[in-house]
This record gives structure tokens, C-alpha cells and sequence, in this order.
């Protein structure tokens, strides 16, 4: 949750829960001022801390100084309802709304659902404490992720922490997964959390030329590839070459040039220099990612980068501000292009809550935001879908009617 999005208006809940980010310092930073925040705000209400950042606490025993009644690791996170009803006595009240009852969320409210199909990773990457955190790969079988699924929603997200890693126990395939949620369900749109670099296969490819014309696949492919430096994957044990990857994401392009590709970047890893981050701008520069979420480098403890910086230069913090910023403008300006490139083109488009006067936001069939006037006795219907014409970009956003 963002720091500077964030408000209690007159909510004053008997608990509240603060799920954890540990994958930068950052992360962690923010998660522990939320958690003063929360209890100079809400003395009064429980605080209880989960996910990534209360795993690696614990761990290194860094917890015992913060204001948390309740702290809970990723083992145990499954059970997080019942561990706070018998470790702070807690019982629901009638009269009030339990933080324990489903929230409003901007998921459920426009018929979107987000499933986890699984959890762990076993490729310990240099830069990531995430599999210490998480453990060895964990997957759902297929027919329980199916018996999830309401067909009364509009949208499916399957989720997970490296879906290369989804079967990885289970014996099952991920590209098997996908076909049997299409198969043998009614949800309108199938998308992906993320897709790794590993995953985008001959199986993938298959999969996806197959079902491709069945228009329920959302063609949004978020891939993290962290760097387009060869030297700079290698060091960060990434397993593939930038070449590689950028064959790949062009096939996916020359599939669907309507797909929208995003990836992570991490800027001033160790051992960066100019050069490297040269190799790393032109790769994005000359491939069809059109969105990049970028973040500089934070070293982990007890990772492998952690001992790589005893012989290996780190870049300044002025190095990788320059990096950062360098990497943000040539991600707006390619994003703004590939919105442009919309104009004109028929999409399903489904319908979130966010107004903007007489315009609803809705999500185009590659996640795309689009703003659409609609008949007002439509406006409140949950998991709306409508067929649209995108007829004009402006000031940075797509505008559309219903065809």
C-alpha cells in the first residue's frame, strides 16, 4: 500500500493487517513506517504483519523493537484468520464490520478475482532474497485452481511468485493450466500476474498460437527480465541471454502486435557500468516492451550479491538516479506511443469502478486503461463487458464509445 495514498477517514477497525514487501530495502522501509503510522493513528487497534518482510524479521529476529501485536510468517500466512483468533482472543462483533469479513476492493468490485496458482521459487537469482523467504516451489493442481473459479465473474488474474515454477511439484504443466481454465470455464477473460522469462517457451508459443483467436486470453505479458546486459544477467544469475529474450518478446509482438509487453528493470546492480546500462537502455529501446517498472538495485543480506559486493563496485546512489530517470522517460514516451497505436481499433473492454465525469474506466483486452461514456442504468452493473471502438487518444489517455 502506498504511503501517500493512504487514509483512515473515520475507519477505526478492531485489527488491522499489513501484508509485507521484503524485495528492496525500500519495500521494507515503507512497510515499517506504515506500521507506526497505523499505531500513532490507531492506537488502539491490533496490528498484525504478514508476507516477506515479517518472514525475514523474524528470521534475523529484527521485530521485537516494532509496535506489532501480531507477526506472522509466509509458513503460516494460510492460517493468518485462525492464528488471530486464538492468539489475540479475537471474536468478531455484530454490530460493527469485522477486518476479518470480505473488503471492498477494486478486484471484486469490477468482477475481476485473483487466484494464486503458486508460491516459492528454486531459482535463487543474486539479487533476490525471495526464496529464502518463500521456500521451494509450491503449486495448486489444476483442478483445484478450476474449482476456484466462479463463472460469475468477468476476469480471472492467476497469480504466483515464478509461474516457470508452477508444476514444479505437481508434475503439472502451466500452458495445461491455461487450457483447462479456458476449457472448462465460462470466465470471460484469462489473464497473468506475470509471465518469467523461463516460461516463454515452445510450450508457451503453442499454447498461445492455439488459443490466441479465442479472444479470452488477455494480451498483457508482464516480463521481468531485470536487465538487457549480458554481463549484467549473468552476475545476477539469470539463466538467458539478452538476445534470447529479445527474439522471444518480438515472436510474442509478431503474434499480436496489440499485446502489451512490461517487464522490471533493475538499475546499478553491481559491478554496472555505463557501458553495461547502455546495452541495457538499447535492448529496451529496440524491443517491443512498451512499459518498464524500474527499481534501483538494494543489496539483501545472506544473498548471493550480498558476497559479490566484498569484490564487485556498486554504482553510486547519484549512478543510479541517472539510471532510473534515463530508463522512466524512455518508458513514458514508448508507452504513450504504444497507447497511441490503439486509436482506431475494436476491443471487449471491461468495465472498474474509477469515473472520470461522464466517462467510466475500463480495461481494454491487453489491460489497457480507456475511458467510455455509458448509459447511466449501466454505470453500478459489476463485471460489465462491452464491445468498443477506441476513437481518440489525449493528454495521455485513451478515450472510446461502444460499438
Amino acid at each position: 500500500m502506498l504511503l501517500n495514498s493512504f487514509k483512515f477517514d473515520n475507519i477505526k477497525p478492531d485489527i488491522y493487517i499489513i501484508n509485507t514487501c521484503s524485495v528492496t530495502q525500500k519495500a521494507e522501509r515503507e512497510a515499517r513506517q506504515l506500521i507506526y503510522r497505523v499505531k500513532k493513528d490507531l492506537p488502539e487497534t491490533k496490528i498484525v504483519v504478514t508476507g516477506c518482510s515479517a518472514t525475514y524479521w523474524i528470521k534475523h529476529k529484527l521485530y521485537k523493537s516494532l509496535p506489532v501485536d501480531l507477526m506472522i510468517d509466509n509458513v503460516n500466512k494460510e492460517f493468518l484468520v485462525e492464528l488471530i483468533k486464538k492468539r489475540l482472543s479475537y471474536k468478531s462483533k455484530a454490530h460493527s464490520r469485522s477486518v476479518l469479513d470480505t473488503p471492498k476492493n477494486k478486484f471484486f468490485d469490477s468482477g475481476r478475482v485473483m487466484i494464486k496458482i503458486q508460491d516459492g521459487c528454486q531459482r535463487f537469482c543474486s539479487f533476490c532474497v525471495v526464496p529464502y523467504l518463500r521456500g521451494n516451489p509450491k503449486s495448486y493442481k489444476i483442478n483445484d485452481i478450476v474449482n476456484k473459479i466462479n463463472d460469475k465473474v468477468s476476469e480471472v488474474i492467476l497469480t504466483a511468485i515464478n509461474i516457470e515454477a508452477y508444476g514444479y511439484d505437481t508434475k503439472e504443466r502451466f500452458t495445461d493450466l491455461l487450457r483447462t481454465v479456458i476449457d472448462k470455464t465460462d470466465v470471460a477473460r484469462v489473464s497473468l500476474g506475470s509471465i518469467h522469462p523461463w516460461s516463454i517457451n515452445k510450450n508457451f508459443f503453442d499454447f498461445y498460437k492455439e488459443y490466441l483467436p479465442k479472444n479470452r486470453l488477455v494480451n498483457f505479458f508482464h516480463v521481468p527480465l531485470q536487465s538487457g546486459s549480458d554481463k549484467i544477467l549473468s552476475l545476477m544469475k539469470r539463466g538467458y541471454k539478452s538476445e534470447e529474450m529479445q527474439e522471444k518478446l518480438q515472436s510474442i509482438n509478431r503474434l499480436n502486435k496489440d499485446a502489451l509487453i512490461a517487464t522490471d528493470i533493475i538499475v546499478g546492480f553491481l559491478g554496472e557500468t555505463d557501458k553495461d546500462f547502455e546495452d541495457t537502455y538499447n535492448f529496451l529501446k529496440d524491443s517491443p516492451i512498451s512499459k518498464f517498472h524500474v527499481f534501483r538495485f538494494s543489496k539483501r543480506t545472506k544473498t548471493a550479491a550480498d558476497y559479490m559486493a566484498k569484490r564487485l563496485n556498486e554504482p553510486t546512489s547519484n549512478e543510479k538516479y541517472k539510471r532510473s530517470k534515463a530508463l522512466i522517460e524512455l518508458s513514458q514516451k514508448k508507452q504513450f506511443a504504444f497507447m497511441e497505436s490503439n486509436v482506431g481499433r475494436k476491443s471487449s473492454v471491461l468495465f472498474l469502478e474509477k469515473t472520470i465525469g461522464e466517462y467510466r474506466e475500463g480495461l481494454l483486452d491487453n489491460q489497457m486503461s480507456v475511458f467510455v461514456p455509458l448509459p447511466l442504468d449501466q454505470w453500478k452493473r459489476q463485471g460489465l463487458i462491452k464491445n468498443v471502438k477506441i476513437v481518440e487518444y489525449k493528454n495521455g489517455r485513451l478515450f472510446g464509445k461502444i460499438i
